[in-house]
C-alpha cells in the first residue's frame, strides 16, 4: 500500500470528521488549558483532514485499510 492511496472507509471517515469538528470546537471554546489546547487543535485538524480526504498516512505505514475491496 502506498502513501496517498485511499484507505479510509465511509464509517471511519464520518467518525473522523465528527471527531475533528468536536476537537476543534473544544479548542475554540477554550475548554482545555494551554499548551494542551494546541495539541487538541492539531489532532482535530489532522483527523478532520484525513476524514475529508479519505487517506491516512499512519494506516499506510501500518498496512491498515478500512475502505474494503
Amino acid at each position: 500500500m502506498k502513501i496517498g492511496e485511499k484507505n479510509v472507509g465511509m464509517i471511519d471517515r464520518v467518525v473522523r470528521i465528527i471527531l475533528g469538528i468536536v476537537l476543534i470546537g473544544v479548542f475554540a471554546l477554550n475548554m482545555v488549558a494551554a499548551p494542551w489546547s494546541y495539541l487538541v487543535a492539531l489532532v482535530g485538524l489532522i483527523v478532520l483532514v484525513t476524514g475529508a480526504v479519505g487517506t491516512c498516512a499512519l494506516y499506510s505505514l501500518l498496512g491498515m485499510n478500512t475502505l474494503g475491496k
